[in-house]
């Protein structure tokens, strides 16, 4: 490490996480862990440790990500959420890529090729997101009939994504339904997997009785998803909507014990003191209005940060960022007691990514996220990785 700005991650913390996760929501055959975006910044390396807490079957977004997954687990099942390009087929089985089939196009065109083994798809299901996925009763029958006509593909699941949790509104409800009537002529008893949950409605509601699959996303990383039960007006309030909506039963506290795993760091490289009336940084934004000491970190916003985080913590104590990120680093006022080298927290134990992503008007898959490769991932083993 060249420079002292990394992201430190707690694999046990991930570990325990799952285990968590599947010791109280125990109803599920298969639990897929969603590692797209680089594991949500975690980094690929740390999928072994989301097995060894219960995953069994992980999910990406693109070939791609299932090579990069590859390289730290042979074995595993992986799912590709997104439909693939299949004039990459030999990568694919090569891999052991479960495929996402989202209309009868895809179909056609897959039943023309001569594998060589056999290949598992998943059918996707549009229930109302209106972004990918069979639409037409029709269609799907159609394709999945095709589907069995040829001995190397194995439909293996069936799935649809639900675009909100379902608390306060009808849109879980709607998705629900529009699911069923989808798969009103199919036996999904005779789907080995059939997987609809994400992290959020996995803690909002009662498990589907035909589902026997679940996808953990953010939950896995240390965000449940739990809101404190309302009183008095607010109560009043939303008994009021669940009624006028039909709103179906809906969860809104958890026992889950989960912890983040993620946590940014760098480190105080430069100490110096300005006058009163002077100004610090990039178009003269910030004039001193005393005199203050100011400290230089070589962080900015090439690595995903932005002068609207606002704080960083040293020594347990938050100090604020002042004038405008550089793209590599970072200005803050501090005090007397800083020292050079002295530990910088962007976000993380001290300050909250819960924190963060208010101030920033966001949420923590977007914090996760937006920590660019640029910053080396080290873990509990010293293991370092850079991209």
């Amino acid at each position: 490490m060249y420079r002292k700005t990394y992201v430190k991650i707690s694999n046990k913390n991930l570990t325990n996480n799952i285990k968590e996760i599947v010791s109280i929501y125990n109803n599920y055959k298969y639990y897929f862990g969603v590692v797209k975006g680089n594991a949500y910044g975690h980094g690929d390396y740390i999928v072994n440790d989301l097995i060894k807490g219960g995953i069994n079957y992980l999910a990406v977004s693109s070939i791609e990500e299932a090579i990069s997954v590859r390289k730290y687990n042979k074995d595993i099942p992986i799912l590709c959420l997104e439909p693939l390009d299949l004039s990459y087929i030999k990568d694919i089985q090569d891999n052991n890529i479960t495929i996402t089939i989202e209309n009868i196009y895809c179909v056609k065109e897959l039943i023309k090729i001569k594998l060589k083994k056999q290949l598992k798809v998943h059918i996707k299901l549009d229930t109302g997101m209106n972004r990918l996925g069979f639409t037409s009763k029709e269609e799907l029958n159609d394709s999945i009939n095709l589907l069995k006509e040829n001995k190397n593909i194995f439909l293996e699941g069936i799935y649809t994504h639900l675009a909100t949790s379902g608390i306060n509104d009808i849109y879980y409800d709607k998705q629900i339904s529009k699911f069923k009537e989808l798969t009103e002529n199919l036996n999904l008893k005779e789907i080995p997997i059939v997987h609809i949950g994400r992290s959020m409605t996995l803690v909002n509601h009662r498990k589907l009785d035909f589902t026997n699959g679940i996808r953990l996303g953010i939950c896995m990383y240390g965000f449940n998803n739990s809101i404190p039960t309302p009183t008095g007006l607010r109560k009043f309030k939303r008994d009021r909507l669940l009624k006028k909506l039909n709103i179906s039963e809906t969860i809104l506290t958890n026992n889950l014990n989960l912890k983040t795993a993620f946590t940014l760091y760098t480190e105080v490289m430069s100490i110096r003191k300005v006058k009163k009336g002077s100004f610090v940084g990039y178009g003269a934004n910030y004039i001193a209005k005393e005199d203050i000491i100011v400290a230089t970190l070589p962080i900015g916003y090439f690595d995903g940060i932005n002068k609207y985080m606002k704080y960083v913590s040293i020594n347990n104590k938050k100090y604020e960022i002042i004038g405008d990120i550089c793209m590599d680093m970072t200005l803050i006022k501090i005090d007397n007691t800083i020292k050079l080298h002295d530990k910088v927290e962007i976000f993380g134990n001290n300050i909250s990514i819960k924190e963060v992503s208010k101030r920033l008007n966001t949420n923590a898959y977007h914090i996760l996220t937006g920590i660019t490769t640029r910053v080396p991932r080290v873990y509990d083993d010293n293991i370092e990785i850079k991209y």
